[in-house]
C-alpha cells in the first residue's frame, strides 16, 4: 500500500542489523521507521499477514476478471492501486486483517516478547453459569498493533482528502473482520464426561473465513463522498441519510472493466485464461472473456 514496505525476516541474532534496516527501507514513514525499531519481532508478523492477505486475495478473486492481480515492486505492501476503487478497498482491508490476525497469532503462540495470550477475563464467571478460561488469542494487541503501524502513512501527512479517510475506513474494516469473527470455544469439566464446569475462550477465525467476509463487504461495497473533510458519506443522494458502517468497505471511483490490457492502469485484462462454459458465476465464458 501507498507508503509501506515489507520488512525482511531476519534472524532474531541479528536485531541489531533490522533496526538498522528499518532506517533504510524506502516507504516507510517516519513513525513506521520507530515502529519497526522498537518492535523488530512484531514487524516480522505483520510482514507475513501482509503476504497472507495478498494471498487470500488472490484465492477469493481466482475467478473474476481482476484476480486480485496488483501492480507493485518486490515489496509486499507496494501493491497500490491508482485508482479509489472497490478493488482498492479490498486490499487495504485484507491486508490490514492480515498484520492484524499474524500479530494476534504470535502473541498465543509465545513468539513475541511484547505480548502474550488474553487472559484478562480469566475465572470470571458469567450469568449462564460458566467460566472464563484458557487462553484467549489477544485480538486487541493485534489489533492495535496492526493499527498503530498499517495506518501510519495516511496519518503522517495529516491530510483529511476523501482519498486518506477511505484508505483509514477500510484498513479499520479489516481489523473488525477479525474481531467481528472470534469464535467461543468451550470445554466440558465434570466426572464421566458431565459439564458440571465449562471453561470458555475466544479464538481467531480462520483466514480464508476472513476472507470470504471482506469478499462479501466487497460486493457490497459503498462509493463515498467527503463531508467538509470529516466523514464519509454515501454519494448518492437518495441513501445519503443512511450512515455507512465500520464494517463497510468503500470505494470513491468506480471500478473499470478489466476486459482489456491497460499497463497504464496496472490491468492485464482477461485475455488467455480460461472460462467455464457450463459455470453462470464471474467465472463464466459470458462474464470472464467479456464477450469475446
Amino acid at each position: 500500500m501507498v507508503g509501506m514496505v515489507g520488512i525482511s525476516v531476519t534472524p532474531p541474532d541479528m536485531a541489531s542489523e533490522q533496526v538498522s534496516l528499518c532506517s533504510n527501507v524506502p516507504g516507510l514513514v517516519l513513525q513506521q521507521q520507530k515502529v519497526c525499531q522498537a518492535h523488530p519481532a512484531v514487524i516480522r508478523a505483520v510482514s507475513s499477514g501482509a503476504k497472507r492477505g495478498i494471498e487470500e486475495c488472490q484465492n477469493q478473486f481466482k475467478h473474476d476478471r481482476w484476480n486480485c492481480t496488483i501492480e507493485g515492486g518486490d515489496s509486499v505492501f507496494d501493491h497500490t492501486l491508482q485508482r479509489g476503487s472497490r478493488e482498492t478497498a479490498f486490499i487495504y482491508a485484507i491486508t490490514s486483517a492480515g498484520a492484524t490476525h499474524a500479530v494476534t497469532q504470535a502473541c498465543s503462540a509465545g513468539n513475541l516478547t511484547d505480548c502474550s495470550c488474553d487472559t484478562s477475563r480469566q475465572g470470571q464467571s458469567t450469568p449462564e453459569g460458566w467460566k472464563w478460561g484458557g487462553c484467549s488469542d489477544n485480538v486487541r494487541y493485534g489489533m492495535m498493533f496492526a493499527r498503530q503501524f498499517v495506518d501510519a502513512p495516511e496519518r503522517a501527512e495529516r491530510k483529511r482528502d476523501v482519498r486518506a479517510m477511505m484508505n483509514l475506513h477500510n484498513n479499520n474494516a479489516g481489523r473488525l473482520a477479525i474481531a467481528r469473527q472470534m469464535e467461543q470455544k468451550c470445554r466440558c469439566h465434570g466426572v464421566s464426561g458431565s459439564c458440571e464446569l465449562k471453561t470458555c475462550w475466544n479464538k481467531l477465525p480462520s483466514f480464508e473465513q476472513v476472507g470470504h467476509f471482506l469478499k462479501t463487504k466487497y460486493d457490497n461495497s459503498i462509493q463515498v463522498s467527503a463531508k467538509a473533510k470529516r466523514r464519509l458519506r454515501r454519494r448518492g443522494k437518495v441513501k445519503r441519510k443512511v450512515p455507512v458502517q465500520k464494517e463497510d468497505l468503500v470505494h470513491i471511483h468506480r471500478s473499470p472493466n478489466f476486459c482489456v490490457e491497460d499497463p497504464k492502469r496496472g490491468i492485464l485484462g482477461t485475455g488467455g485464461r480460461r472460462c467455464n462454459r457450463t459455470a453462470s458465476g464471474p467465472q463464466s465464458c459470458n462474464l470472464l472473456c467479456c464477450g469475446r
